[in-house]
């Protein structure tokens, strides 16, 4: 894949990009560019392997333990979400299924509606940070919304939809999230680098998530100490590699599972994207994506499926990734014929 070197360091530059980008091709590296600070006051600078968060691009983590779930028996995808919430959480219609969840059909109210005015920088949570360390912890928040529209009716990006399936795999396996996803997902697709850091004690080669291009303001009080069902692992740029492949040859689900996880759904025309079962899909051509945007993160990462290459860009501010992402956008669809 060609990369333009100069638009390249322009997207760099834009934004003060401070993170990680790279591109695999099978079991090589063909560009890697390590840019900014893996932490800020102390002037650390950012290195190839360092543990960056990935928000909303954790999903498919989440996705992918449910349907692991699916298949030994314990949860069905046309199984209605009311069976396992009980008297919890009353204003999601009892009609909404586990797949609707999954692929946010199912019309509930978000907590976390990005439908609405939200900036990265705004102080979201309801319930005091260091309190979320579990699914189950997150109940409170969300409850109290209204249903938006009818389960099944249409497409609509929901975080909160995630954070229910989470909250469904901790009384279905009786175990934390946490501990179900590591069993499920990152142990079988060997990612020995990914999982989910708490933000108030991070380790040496975790990089803090910065809310703005400049300054030292991290987002420990922006998102849940530990991230959930709906966003927050920390992972590498080689364990997204390991991902992708372990997730194709059919490491973590079955090929059946992976084939309908990974089958356009719904066309997404605001997003330039299509969104499968825990996946976005590029638009036109068989290229699968995780893409996360929050406080501290900017992130994306796309396997083409037929060379086996990997263009992720894990940004630990809020916005320096974007330009970079959007660059390499470029030549992913150059490179696609797109």
């Amino acid at each position: 894949m060609h990369v333009d070197p100069e638009a390249l360091d322009t997207a760099v530059a834009k934004h003060a990009f401070t993170g990680v980008a790279a591109i695999d091709v099978g079991d090589r590296r063909t560009l890697e560019r390590c840019e900014g600070h893996l932490h800020r006051a102390l002037r650390v600078p950012m290195i190839a392997d360092a543990q960056i968060a990935i928000a909303s691009g954790s999903k498919a983590f989440t996705a992918l333990a449910v349907m692991c779930l699916v298949e030994d028996g314990s949860l069905r995808l046309d199984q209605r979400v009311r069976e396992l919430l009980g008297d919890d959480l009353p204003r999601i219609d009892d009609a909404v299924t586990i797949e609707q969840l999954l692929t946010h059909t199912s019309g509930i109210g978000d907590y976390l509606d990005e439908e609405a005015d939200w900036e990265p920088e705004d102080y979201v949570l309801t319930v005091p940070s260091h309190e979320l360390t579990s699914a189950a912890a997150f109940l409170p928040m969300l409850d109290g919304h209204d249903q938006k529209r009818p389960p099944g009716e249409r497409f609509s990006y929901c975080n909160g939809g995630y954070m229910v399936l989470a909250v469904l795999l901790e009384r279905v396996t009786g175990e934390g999230y946490h501990d179900v996803v590591r069993r499920l997902v990152l142990g079988p697709a060997g990612l020995e680098r990914t999982g989910f850091l708490p933000l108030n004690d991070l380790p040496a080669d975790a990089a803090p998530g910065y809310v703005a291009d400049a300054g030292d303001l991290v987002n420990t009080l922006h998102l849940p100490v530990l991230g959930n069902g709906d966003g927050g692992a920390f992972t590498t740029a080689a364990d997204l590699h390991r991902f992708w492949l372990a997730l194709l040859d059919g490491r973590i689900v079955s090929q059946g599972s992976v084939e309908a996880m990974i089958r356009p759904r719904f066309d997404v025309p605001d997003e330039r994207k299509r969104y499968g079962m825990g996946f976005w899909l590029h638009p036109t051509h068989d290229a699968l994506i995780l893409e996360g945007y929050d406080a501290g993160a900017s992130f994306r990462s796309t396997h083409l499926v037929a060379s086996r290459t990997t263009v992720s860009v894990l940004g630990n501010s809020s916005e320096g990734g974007w330009p970079v992402i959007f660059a390499l956008a470029d030549a992913i669809d150059a490179e696609l014929g797109a």
